[in-house]
């Protein structure tokens, strides 16, 4: 197999010296940095076990791209991430589809379960529908974190076969091993991470039960005090895993990244607060199909620069530099100055 062409000339991204702390990184990027809203427009999709997802749309040209965008853990298609690539990809003329998982827009959906990171037959009938909607233009898909992982999982179970709905991928903070990621944030600062993610779970976890009681133990999943214990009692037994375990080797990407046939961008920054080094994967071990980013900072779905106030531009310009390769490369981005 012939391998791709590099991507076009980036710069490596350099955030600003107050920004250089992984956790300021990490922090900035879900909370300080202030992103414009899309104007989107807001659709319900039926699922194929009659449940339904919540979506945002931004109709682009009808020649240009579209583009999916899947959020990470607790994210949804109102987070600062999506926000900034969303904007990036409509100031070129693409389409954007912009999924909530379940559960994470304004309404709780309404079957026995929720979202979790191994869900590729989510990922499969939501490109599925997006290619029926958009038969003649090119389509490309983006994940991030968990949603990064989801994607990824699918693309590696489909094969040469995902090139049938998507023709370039990316992947931003994955959590390629989940075994290696739930265990390290239960480490020194990480904790604050899971305990943040643990509030709002919890939460789902409650009006989940309320609408299917007896459907797991809502007594221990509220005294959980890790992702591992929240995983043991609520997610696994909701999604057909015998423990936080299963679902968490079961779920990751990681094994199934030599299976990747579309072209794919791995983008980790590798000082991520999420991701212990034996989490990531090697070089050596990836197909052609996939172009890998170390950047040397970052955070966790970080990559903020500028000084005040802070900006999201440098990671929505690295993916769709990288996504534009199947396009005429007069329609390079250009990275604003600081």
């Amino acid at each position: 197999m012939l391998r791709l062409p590099a991507p076009p000339a980036h710069p490596p991204f350099s955030p600003s010296f107050w920004l250089r702390n992984p956790h300021v990184q990490t922090i900035c990027g879900a909370r300080w940095v202030s992103v414009p809203l899309p104007v989107w427009r807001q659709e319900i999709w039926s699922s194929p076990d009659e449940d339904f997802l919540q979506i945002e749309r931004l109709t682009g040209a009808p020649d240009q791209p579209v583009l999916t965008l899947f959020h990470g853990l607790e994210g949804s298609a109102e987070s600062p991430y999506i926000r900034a690539l969303a904007n990036a990809a409509q100031a070129l003329g693409w389409s954007v589809v912009a999924p909530h998982f379940r559960a994470c827009g304004p309404l709780l959906n309404t079957r026995p379960r929720l979202y979790h990171a191994g869900d590729s037959p989510e990922i499969h009938w939501i490109l599925q529908r997006v290619r029926a909607e958009y038969p003649q233009t090119l389509r490309y898909a983006a994940g991030f974190s968990l949603g990064g992982n989801m994607l990824l999982k699918w693309l590696g179970e489909q094969g040469d076969e995902a090139l049938q709905w998507i023709d370039r991928c990316a992947a931003v903070a994955t959590p390629f091993d989940l075994t290696a990621v739930g265990d390290h944030l239960t480490q020194g600062l990480n904790r604050f991470y899971g305990r943040h993610f643990l509030t709002t779970l919890k939460a789902k976890a409650r009006a989940k039960h309320a609408q299917f009681p007896g459907l797991f133990d809502l007594e221990a999943t509220l005294a959980a005090r890790t992702l591992r214990q929240f995983d043991d009692h609520c997610m696994a037994p909701l999604h057909g895993f015998r423990d936080a375990g299963e679902y968490w080797e079961r779920s990751s990407c990681l094994p199934l990244l030599p299976h990747i046939r579309c072209p794919t961008l791995l983008l980790q920054a590798q000082d991520d607060p999420f991701m212990p080094p034996h989490g990531l994967p090697s070089r050596h071990a990836l197909p052609p199909d996939i172009t890998l980013d170390f950047q040397a900072r970052g955070g966790h779905v970080g990559f903020i620069s500028g000084l005040l106030p802070p900006r999201a531009d440098w990671m929505p310009v690295r993916l769709l530099n990288y996504l534009k390769l199947s396009l005429s490369s007069s329609q390079t981005c250009h990275i604003p100055s600081e």
